[in-house]
Order: structure tokens, then sequence, then C-alpha cells
């Protein structure tokens, strides 16, 4: 019992500590966003992805670290209207 316990314990403050590692009430376009956000600063963070971007759609770097962070704002789009319960 106290292995379970412990466990879930852990779980909780991962979930408290990075917002992306999701809950039981995360819904489908939070979860979305969260990958989207996560692949563009994984891109942000690598300078020869930033390159190759770059060579790829013939753009200066600079241009293409500012598309990133731009699309980093909404990656999915505007949020969808939430349901009444």
């Amino acid at each position: 019992m106290g292995d379970r316990y412990n466990i879930h314990s852990q779980l909780e403050h991962l979930q408290s500590k990075y917002i992306g590692t999701g809950h039981a009430d995360t819904t489908k376009y939070e979860w979305l966003v969260n990958q989207h956000r996560d692949t563009y600063a994984s891109y942000l963070g690598h300078p020869d992805l930033i390159s190759l971007i770059a060579i790829c759609e013939n753009e200066t770097k600079a241009r293409v670290k500012f598309n990133l962070m731009e699309k980093m704002l909404q990656p999915c789009g505007p949020p969808p209207d939430k349901q009444e319960d």
C-alpha cells in the first residue's frame, strides 16, 4: 500500500511541476497545444535544426526563430468553445 501512495504522490508532484505531463481532466486541445509548444521549444533550443529549417524554407535563421515563437502563441488555433455541464 505504501508503494502505491508513493507513486501517486510522485505523479502529482510531476504534474504540478511540469505542465505538459497532463492529468485526468486534460482536454485533447490542451494536450495538442502542449505537444506543439514542446516541439517548437525543442527546435528553438537546437541551432542545427534552426539552420536546417532556414535552408528548407529559404529564410534567415532570425526569421525562422521569429516564426516559431509566433506559432507558440496559438499553435493549434483558437481554443474550442467550452461545453457547459
